[in-house]
């Protein structure tokens, strides 16, 4: 993929068609964002300026993506199926979009056999500006003495309602120095909200209230709260009480989340 042929623009433009019915948004970002924030043994091995783009799902993918997939398709029952679904989306618009071109896709799910994750999806969302990432340093004297706390992602429209799923690396593609890096949208500027958010999504990540830190302008719906709400050793349980057929009846270990560690996977 030439970077005389394929701009950012070009790349996005396909990719934000493609996915505008599924419930997915995208945001470019260039590899020496991500790396600059990172230690080495984070770092994607990408020149600076390669573009990348991180993939989100909204509160409307489950209707739009999930069930339709789950309709058409069916799932396995070796692997989560959202993580199914997404694979299957995102796979389609690549191939679909970019035939024959090489394009590096990392999925939240997928761990490295160092056990680390393939890339850190909240930062990756920083960098973009897709949403920002709370962090314990982003709170001033801090309550929590030694206490560690996890950071967590606000996007500006859904608030914590969306998940960070897929990170695009487009090898041959370079992002011209002219363009700038734009800061996430500060949705929770008060140490207070920090304080807030971050309580809420360490220490009662169940209630979902942490995803109300703002006023969202879409939430999920309740069939969606139902199947997050459910543990995941039991959602096959509940995708066959609604219809949905997996072909055996063994259970996939529950898979790790990385933009809402502790809340399900949604």
């Amino acid at each position: 993929m030439a970077a005389s042929t394929v701009n950012v623009e070009n790349v996005t433009g396909l990719l934000e068609e493609h996915f505008s019915k599924l419930g997915f948004e995208v945001y470019p970002l260039k590899v020496g964002w991500y790396n600059s924030l990172l230690p080495a043994n984070f770092h994607l091995a990408y020149p600076d300026d390669t573009l990348a783009v991180v993939v989100l799902s909204t509160p409307s993918m489950f209707e739009q993506a999930f069930l339709p997939f789950m309709e058409e398709k069916g799932c396995q029952v070796q692997s989560d199926p959202i993580d199914q679904c997404v694979k299957h989306c995102v796979s389609s618009a690549v191939s679909q979009c970019f035939p024959g071109q090489p394009v590096d896709v990392r999925y939240d799910y997928e761990l490295l056999p160092s056990r680390k994750p393939k890339f850190l999806a909240q930062t990756a969302a920083h960098v973009s500006g897709a949403a920002f990432y709370y962090q314990q340093s982003d709170v001033t004297d801090q309550p929590w003495e030694k206490k560690k706390m996890f950071g967590v992602c606000v996007h500006p429209r859904f608030g914590g309602w969306f998940a960070i799923r897929a990170l695009l690396v487009f090898g041959g593609v370079m992002v011209g120095s002219e363009t700038m890096q734009p800061d996430p949208p500060d949705c929770v500027p008060s140490r207070e909200g920090r304080i807030q958010l971050l309580e809420a999504f360490n220490f009662r990540w169940q209630d979902w209230g942490y995803r109300d830190i703002i006023p969202p302008v879409q939430t999920y719906s309740q069939k969606q709260k139902d199947y997050f709400g459910t543990p995941p050793a039991q959602r096959f349980a509940l995708l066959k009480s609604w219809g949905f057929l997996p072909e055996e009846n063994n259970q996939p270990d529950p898979t790790p989340d990385t933009q809402s560690q502790m809340s399900g996977h949604g």
